[in-house]
């Protein structure tokens, strides 16, 4: 394949028209452009779609075995220069066994030392990065010199020398991970190559047109081969009947299997595994010489969640069964020791803790499930579902017992399912891998009022915290969670976990006293959210590793921005008597009156109350807090039987800054 490089055009600052230098061992991809004085070093690989132009400043070198990705663009100006290691001066020197990936810029004068990742669209100028240096996506490096072995976090723009020193040194996993992107670009070099050489090519060619018996089409799914074999389509057909899914299904010939054109079936409408299946084995054999493939549909959001091959033209047709196993190992239960913990050790025997919380949750007519994941999993809440088939509760601590035996060393835990509401009630970790058993666990345990609760031995959140969480909820703001480890931490690199859904002050510190468990080795962070703001009221650490669960939930001085508050939560009971205020709505004309905002009246009838169109009254011009609080007073006494709303204004950014109902009609 021909090479798109050519000698550097006449300009002022460059009269040599000198050429390219590239090593015969190294691949240029003939959609690449090189320009000018670029000296390429043995093993190279150079992706289509770049661009290195020493067209200004030269000369450029790419050192042995550095691998050039899509769309890197390489230049230099024409004043500056980088020492190289062979001790010349160049406009830009890029180091052996460098991955410059996709998109990247390099424009000199820069200096990219030995065993360097520059990561997706980051660029790099007028700066040097040492080796052994990991340069993470979207990130600017300029005008600095990083030092060898350092890491560089995704979109950080480092632009002075300090933040260049203060930089944390890069991690065994990320050097695996440059190293894995080496690897996988010299695979490709090598493939690239032999696609050129006829005699590397024509056995391959030979081969592929050798005809094979029952090879699966190309462009199947991986999916079908999960879904593939008796077991897998029932497993996969209970997991979707669990979550509150509908199966249907879908056929197509040959023909229409190559261009994805399907055929819909009839959706089934029950929710009974046998039903399903029986729908499934006259699907597939009304259908029998034509792919059929199953189908996971959410009925309320109107998307699918499933599509997998469950039968192939000319394999052999199978039957789909739901008759259970009876080889299951009895379980062993023991007896609770006493602290509450509901979890399960590695040995694999069920503390009574979790027993009672199964029974709960079947005398609801709740559902039981199961999830496992690994450490790597664990760690991000990337769990996998197994199926438990029994309903009565002898049979669920069967299979939870046989899947805890399936997965030693790996976490555990039971899942609560509310069928008709579609939701999970219920989130339990039953059992850590061996070295984990120190942390102490949090399960989630039914409350009274059908919702989550803490068990008794999870952490406990402590006073400021739970009055924060109150707080939040009591503003209609959402609840979120993020972590990180020591080395996040220093550069403020949080990772965000799902938001917690849900409107009880109960399940909120449960999920959140779960959450602290999980990741007690990581810093932890609570994050209000004003979801019709599209904004944050509140972040503040609310656990550090290292710390005794009575000392690791801390209080740092939290980030806070008043948010709209709904109807309702700062009411007086009664409008009677001297006192016609709340506590809440107290404190809160207190601390408006402190920030010297304007203090006014609102208020509704049933009917506008309903709909949402308050009255305007009148402005409250109070310069202390105890004429605000009699002005208020006598607001109440003029609007009896009406809804009255307290609104707080900033007059500087003419924005309010609170919204609380103090009387509502009738009180």
């Amino acid at each position: 394949m021909a090479v798109r490089s050519s000698a550097a055009p006449p300009t002022p600052w460059s009269q040599s028209l000198a050429e390219p230098d590239i090593h015969h061992s190294a691949y240029v991809h003939s959609f690449s452009n090189i320009i000018g004085d670029v000296r390429v070093g043995e093993n190279v690989m150079i992706a289509p779609g770049t661009s290195i132009r020493a067209d200004e400043g030269h000369p450029f070198y790419i050192g042995d075995d550095t691998n050039i990705q899509d769309g890197v663009v390489m230049h230099g100006l024409e004043q500056g220069r980088v020492n190289g290691d062979d001790g010349e001066a160049y406009s830009i020197w890029v180091g052996s066994r460098s991955s410059l990936t996709h998109m990247a810029l390099i424009h000199g004068p820069a200096y990219v030392g030995d065993d360097c990742f520059i990561g997706f669209r980051s660029t790099v100028f007028n700066a040097r990065v040492g080796s052994g240096s990991i340069v993470m996506m979207h990130a600017l490096v300029q005008d600095v010199e990083i030092p060898p072995g350092k890491y560089v976090p995704s979109g950080a723009v480092i632009t002075s020398q300090q933040q260049a020193d203060r930089l944390p040194n890069v991690l065994e996993a990320d050097v695996k991970f440059a190293s894995h992107i080496i690897h996988i670009n010299d695979a490709l070099r090598s493939g690239y190559r032999c696609a050129e050489n006829i005699a590397c090519i024509a056995p391959i060619r030979d081969e592929m047109a050798t005809p094979t018996m029952n090879q699966p089409p190309a462009n199947v799914s991986s999916r079908s081969a999960n879904g593939s074999g008796n077991s897998g389509v029932i497993e996969q057909v209970r997991q979707l009947l669990a979550q509150g899914y509908r199966i249907g299904t879908e056929h197509a010939d040959e023909r229409r299997f190559k261009i994805s054109s399907w055929k819909s079936c009839a959706i089934v409408q029950s929710d009974r595994e046998s039903d399903v299946l029986a729908a499934l084995n006259s699907c597939m054999q009304e259908h029998s010489g034509d792919y059929v493939r199953l189908i996971g549909i959410d009925t309320n959001a109107k998307k699918r969640v499933l599509e997998t091959i469950i039968q192939r033209p000319g394999a052999t047709p199978t039957h789909l069964s739901n008759g259970s196993s009876s080889s299951h190992t009895a379980p062993s239960y023991s007896s609770s020791n006493g602290n509450g913990n509901g979890h399960v050790a590695a040995s694999g025997s069920i503390e009574g803790s979790v027993v009672a919380q199964i029974r709960q949750v079947l005398s609801k007519g709740g559902r039981i499930g199961i999830e496992f994941a690994d450490e790597r999993r664990f760690q991000t809440s990337s769990w996998k579902s197994a199926s438990i088939q029994a309903t009565n509760e002898a049979g669920i601590l069967a299979e939870v017992q046989a899947c805890m035996s399936g997965h030693i060393g790996e976490y555990v835990r039971i899942i609560g399912i509310d069928p008709k509401a579609r939701q999970r009630i219920l989130e339990a970790i039953v059992q850590r891998p061996a070295h984990k058993q120190h942390i102490s666990d949090s399960p989630v345990r039914p409350a009274s009022n059908g919702g989550l609760a803490p068990s008794q031995g999870a952490t406990r959140a402590s006073g400021n915290v739970a009055q924060q969480v109150r707080q939040l909820l009591s503003q209609g703001a959402a609840i979120g969670l993020e972590f990180a480890d020591e080395r996040r931490f220093k550069i403020n690199s949080w990772n965000s976990a799902p938001l917690i859904h849900t409107r009880s002050e109960g399940e909120a510190i449960a999920a959140l006293e779960s959450f602290i468990g999980e990741h007690s080795d990581h810093y932890v962070r609570l994050v209000g959210v004003d979801t019709q703001a599209k904004k944050r009221v509140l972040e503040t650490v609310v656990h550090r590793p290292g710390r005794t669960p009575e000392t690791a939930l801390v209080l740092d001085p939290p980030v806070y921005t008043p948010a709209t508050t709904p109807a309702g939560s700062g009411f007086s009971s009664s409008s009677s008597g001297s006192q016609k205020l709340s506590h809440e709505a107290v404190d809160q004309v207190r601390q408006l009156v402190r920030q010297g905002a304007r203090i006014g009246l609102e208020y509704a009838d049933a009917r506008r109350y309903k709909g949402g169109a308050w009255q305007t009254g009148a402005s409250i011009q109070a310069g202390s807090e105890s004429q605000a609080l009699a002005a208020l007073e006598s607001a109440l006494s003029e609007h009896a039987g009406n809804y009255v709303r307290l609104v707080g204004i900033d007059p500087k950014a003419k924005r309010r800054l609170v919204e609380l109902v103090i009387q509502k009609a009738g009180k």
